[in-house]
């Protein structure tokens, strides 16, 4: 009975919540209601019950073309086109998802390329030397994170490519390098002025400098710095709790997955023994540097932009997938020079690095064909009607905005989609204020607050979701089961979301970024120090 407790407890919420949609609204009209939020609920809750992230993704794909049919009127025919012709095929020739699609297969045969080679393996060795403990090896993890800010899945598959062997190394969990990874991407994007993060969101922004609203909103996003700081913490004091704990104390026994099967193949093996540490390094900044070339250079930067403009109107997808193929040229003709890898090794490679990268392609392309069914059901103006219907309360607006971000965000699993319906809100809120100051460009503190309390809400949804691609990349960049990350990572999250909530009620009074600011890095230390006491004598060892 115990077994099937969690399976039975489910089933029952969502008979109440299919009870609530009912009265809500018929499900014939069911576009722009509480009916939009039941697919991706349904998916995300059979995901963390079941641990089959795919079956419980297409069941939630199913039921969105289910409602998506039946109020639209179109029967079994419009089900059957929603789910297949607009969402799997659709999605699979959308050109911004190709682009990323094509990133991960190349990313994938450059990994594969530096592991044949032997650079992972001289890395790892070389790592050995200079890092000396499983703390050091989960702050090199985070600076590394933290150092590759212009775009999240260029960081969630870099830093896992290059940190797997250190980690692995030091018998830390794939789940906890999977937390590390996903909370130096999304939450270190979000407060760099050079991300394709910060281009999102100035392009939400009418009649204000969107990259200097920008800037100014960093020092209010409390769940991304909260985050960083909860990492850094946790890194040096070898904490773990929730089921994070048992991932560790598997890992520190030789078993790092936890899980009943390995989603992702063993690392191809070393076919020379002559690879040096430059063979990872060399092959890591061409990737950066041209991913970063082929950013700017979709944004116009070569055609007489400057450079901050340009990432502000880059397409992040061409850029990304232009800088990697180039790369992937000039990495195998590296090889190919230190004659380390021979050209049949080479290209031998990239159909493996394809191979390792089947498992993310598969859970993306359930999770955009998700976010479509969620589209169709126009969930966003459901969630900014209640947005619009709390404005009367200026000084809770923070929190508010703050809560519904993180649910709509966790329920579509995209933050920018999140904060592209909520920030538009705001401004139209604020739409006399920001008319007023628009010659001084000095932007009302409430309008900053409001604006970081959607980005912080959308990053904190995001990190939370399993349909979320950053999520989703953070699995496969450190080659973790899917759900192992998400179960693992939700109570950190809610830890840092609890604080921060906190934080949003607090600004919505005092207005104070010094203040706001400090009571919210305080409170998280000390809630941080409080479940160390309470773990005293359960941390894993060195």
């Amino acid at each position: 009975m115990k077994k099937h407790l969690s399976k039975i407890i489910f089933a029952m919420l969502v008979v109440v919540f299919i009870i609530c949609c009912m009265i809500s609204a018929p499900i014939s009209e069911a576009k722009g209601t509480l009916w939009s939020l039941l697919p991706p609920i349904v998916a995300i809750g059979l995901a963390l019950i079941t641990k089959e992230v795919y079956s419980s993704l297409f069941i939630g794909i199913i039921a969105g073309g289910i409602i998506h049919a039946a109020a639209s009127s179109s029967g079994f025919t419009g089900m059957f086109n929603a789910i297949v012709q607009d969402g799997f095929i659709s999605n699979l020739s959308d050109s911004y998802n190709v682009g990323i699609l094509i990133f991960l297969v190349v990313l994938g045969a450059i990994v594969v390329l530096m592991n044949k080679a032997g650079g992972s393996r001289a890395y790892g060795e070389w790592a050995s030397k200079h890092i000396k403990s499983r703390a050091g090896a989960c702050l090199s993890t985070f600076l590394l994170g933290v150092l590759i800010f212009v775009d999240d899945y260029f960081n969630c598959l870099t830093v896992g490519s290059v940190m797997r062997p250190v980690t692995d190394k030091y018998k830390i969990s794939r789940s906890k390098l999977a937390y590390l990874i996903d909370s130096t991407a999304a939450p270190v994007c979000i407060i760099a002025p050079i991300s394709s993060w910060a281009a999102a969101v100035s392009g939400t922004v009418d009649g204000v400098n969107g990259i200097q609203l920008f800037i100014s909103t960093i020092p209010y996003n409390l769940y991304a710095l909260l985050t960083l700081l909860m990492v850094v913490f946790i890194s040096l004091s070898g904490i773990n709790y929730g089921p994070m704990k048992l991932h560790e104390t598997n890992a520190a026994n030789g078993d790092l997955f936890t899980t009943r099967n390995k989603v992702y193949a063993d690392d191809e093996k070393p076919s020379h023994t002559k690879g040096k540490v430059i063979d990872l390094i060399l092959p890591v900044i061409i990737l950066i540097v041209l991913c970063i070339t082929g950013m700017i250079y979709s944004g116009g930067f070569f055609g007489g932009k400057d450079f901050i403009n340009a990432f502000a109107d880059c397409d992040a997808s061409y850029g990304l997938s232009l800088g990697s193929i180039a790369a992937l040229i000039l990495i195998i003709g590296y090889f190919l020079c230190r004659k380390v890898l021979s050209f049949t090794e080479c290209m031998d490679s990239v159909a493996a690095g394809f191979k390792q990268m089947v498992p993310a392609i598969l859970i993306l392309t359930f999770a955009w064909t998700l976010k479509t069914m969620t589209n169709f059901l126009d969930a966003g103006s459901f969630v900014s009607g209640i947005v619009e219907s709390a404005t009367a309360i200026k000084i809770l607006l923070p929190l508010i905005l703050f809560v519904v971000a993180i649910g709509l965000s966790f329920a579509t699993g995209t933050s920018w989609g999140t904060f592209g319906i909520l920030i538009p809100i705001v401004t139209s809120v604020f739409s006399k204020d920001l008319e007023a100051v628009s010659g001084s460009g000095d932007i009302p503190a409430m309008v900053i607050i409001c604006i970081s309390a959607c980005l912080a809400g959308a990053v904190c949804g995001d990190h939370c979701s399993p349909i979320s691609d950053t999520t989703i990349m953070a699995s496969t960049g450190a080659q973790c089961d899917h759900v192992n990350h998400v179960s693992t990572q939700l109570p950190y999250a809610l830890t840092v979301a609890a604080v921060s909530a906190v934080g949003y009620l607090l600004a919505g009074f005092v207005q104070n970024v010094f203040v706001v600011l400090g009571v919210s890095i305080l409170l998280m230390l000390g809630l941080l120090f409080l479940i160390k006491m309470l773990n005293q004598g359960k941390t894993v060892k060195e």
